[in-house]
Parts: structure tokens; C-alpha cells; sequence
């Protein structure tokens, strides 16, 4: 089915398209630091897939060394590029910390892949780049909002910045915009793993129900919502990492100069109580949480119209919201064993 480099491959995302990459037949090439990963999930894809899994230790940001791994492989046939900081809270303290690596990371990429003729790039996006959207359910022609992060921004620069290429190549793209992605594979070998303290809610919740930390905050609970939470679109990490392999396969069919993008997410909104108790129902445990304030520039609700992936990229999410949670948590109980 031919190559296919995955930056930041190790990391969350990812290392479950490896995975899919594996099972559809691709032969994944992982470029990946470890800056934000760690090296043990290597041995892990081997152990799930019965598969060695290249890996080249490279910085994106190093135009010779990312050079050199497609010297190394002139026949690969796409990117699929996930490789950026992604934490909004820190992006707002660092943002030129996030602008050089976010954008000039994909500006490499793109170089590179002009430089040696490869045609196809899946890029990692987000449905940061709607903002606080007039309706609640997005579609792709939903306008895209100023960012209120410099995390946020990077990715609407990045779509632009390929967007503008892509369109004066023999290349073409196709842009991701992920929902919320949680769970993790269901052989508990790879999954989530942030770093320090996390920002998003799912490893939160696992790590205070197994001890971690003392309890879980709500900020708020006075929104326009049926229970008062903000409303998320929550995707099992192992629908979304298929999508990548659908999106590769497009891009396959497409004609040079092509550029879409593709809202990835299941079409349902689940508030944070709703999560709260359906993680507390699919595993029997007890999760400590406790109301907060409001957190500036959190959107009250938002989730994906997913009609456009769902016939263009012949993709259909597979998991329940259940299983994903079920998941989550069998992850977070097995990482004694990693770490």
C-alpha cells in the first residue's frame, strides 16, 4: 500500500493511526522526538500490531534531518502530519514558543515533501478553529472564528498556509478538524498519556478516580445546556485514527492541488455531567468532582456535523461513548506497568 510518515508518531493520536496504518496495510515511518511522548510506546505498537515499526528521532523544526529520513525513503507516498504543541493554556504563556513550532515544523514538512515530489498530506487540525460558533453544530463551511489562543491560532494559520501551497502543487491535503478525542486502544497498550498536570478532561477524571488527584473541578454549571455543562463532541481515539487511513485513501483518488477539510467527530454533543456519569455507569466506580467557576474563553457547546466524512471518506465511527470511557480507564489502570 506504500509509506507513510507519521509525525509525532508516538504520541497519543498518533501512535493508534500506526496501529490503523498496520492493519489497513501502509508501512508507517514514525518521526518523532519524544519531547511529548515516550519511547516505550515503540515496544507497544510492536505488541499490539506483531510488527517492528521504523522510528527516526528527528525535530520536525530540522529541515536537513527531516531531509534525510526521505532520502532514506523516496518513495514515500504521504504525511500525515501530527507533530505541534497543543495545550491552550500554555500556548497563552509561550506563544512564540508555539507559533516556531507549530508553524515552522509544517512549513518543513511542506518544503520537504515539494522537494522530493510527495503527493499526499493529512494535517492535524481542530474544531478550535470555529471558535464559538453561531449554532452549536458545525459543518466545514461554518465560518471560521478569530482564535482565542495562540494554539488555536496555529492551526487556522497552518490550514491557510496549506491551503495556499497545496493549491500551486502536484500535492493535495486533506485538513482534519478533530472533535474530542478520548479512550484508548482496548488492549490497554497505548492510550493518553499527558504530561504533568492534564488539560484535558478525560485523563483528568481517570487520574483523580485512581488517586492521582484529589478531585475533579466542573468549571461551571450555569451554561445555556440541558444540565448546565458544556456540551463536547467526544470521538474514541481509535475511530478518529481510522479517519486518517480513510483520508489517505482519498487523497489516493484525488486530483494535484486539492485541499478539504473534514469535521471528525460522532454528530452527538455530550455535556461534562453526562461524561461524569456515564464514566461512573460503564465502570462501577465513583468519580470526586466538585463545581467551579467558569473558565474564560471556554465555549458552551459545540459538535461536528460529520456528513461530509462520512460519504466522502467512507468513514463511520464504531465506538459508544460507553466504550470509550470503558477504555479510558482500563488505560489508566495498566499504566502502573509503563511508567
Amino acid at each position: 500500500m506504500g509509506k507513510i510518515l507519521v509525525t509525532g508518531g508516538a504520541g497519543y493520536i498518533g501512535s493508534h493511526t500506526v496501529v490503523e496504518l498496520i492493519t489497513a496495510g501502509y508501512t508507517p515511518i514514525i518521526l518523532d522526538d519524544f519531547r511529548n511522548s515516550k519511547p516505550f510506546i515503540i515496544g507497544q505498537l510492536k505488541e499490539i500490531t506483531g510488527q517492528d515499526v521504523e522510528v527516526c528521532q528527528v525535530d520536525c523544526n530540522n529541515k536537513s534531518a527531516v531531509e534525510s529520513v526521505f532520502k532514506a525513503h523516496p518513495d514515500i507516498l504521504g504525511v500525515i502530519h501530527f507533530a505541534a504543541y497543543k495545550a491552550v493554556g500554555e500556548s497563552v504563556e509561550q506563544p512564540l514558543m508555539y507559533y516556531k513550532n507549530n508553524v515552522n515544523s509544517l512549513l518543513v514538512i511542506l518544503e520537504v515533501m515539494e522537494q522530493f515530489k510527495t503527493k499526499h498530506l493529512v494535517f492535524s487540525s481542530s474544531c478550535t478553529v470555529y471558535g464559538e460558533p453561531g449554532k452549536p453544530v458545525v459543518t466545514e463551511s461554518t465560518p471560521i472564528q478569530s482564535a482565542t489562543s495562540p494554539y488555536g491560532d496555529t492551526k487556522i494559520v497552518c490550514e491557510k498556509v496549506i491551503d495556499f501551497t497545496i493549491q500551486n502543487s502536484k500535492s493535495n491535503a486533506a485538513l482534519l478538524r478533530y472533535f474530542n478525542p478520548i479512550g484508548a486502544h482496548d488492549s490497554a497498550k497505548i492510550g493518553e498519556l499527558p504530561q504533568g498536570v492534564p488539560n484535558n478532561l478525560l485523563p483528568y477524571l481517570t487520574q483523580t478516580v485512581n488517586g492521582i488527584r484529589d478531585h475533579l473541578t466542573i468549571f461551571g454549571d450555569d451554561y445555556n445546556t440541558a444540565d448546565g455543562t458544556c456540551i463536547r463532541d467526544y470521538i474514541h481515539v481509535v475511530d478518529l485514527a481510522k479517519a486518517h487511513v480513510k483520508a489517505i485513501d482519498w487523497l489516493k483518488l484525488q486530483d494535484e492541488g486539492i485541499v478539504e477539510p473534514f469535521n471528525l467527530g460522532t454528530g452527538h454533543g455530550s455535556s461534562v455531567l453526562d461524561i461524569i456519569h456515564t464514566f461512573e455507569e460503564v465502570n462501577q466506580v465513583k468519580v470526586n468532582y466538585k463545581i467551579g467557576q467558569k473558565r474564560a474563553g471556554d465555549v458552551e457547546q459545540i459538535y461536528a456535523d460529520p456528513t461530509k466524512a462520512n460519504t466522502e471518506l467512507k468513514w463511520q465511527p464504531q465506538y459508544s461513548l460507553g466504550d470509550a470511557l470503558k477504555h479510558a480507564w482500563k488505560w489508566e489502570k495498566s499504566l502502573a506497568e509503563y511508567v
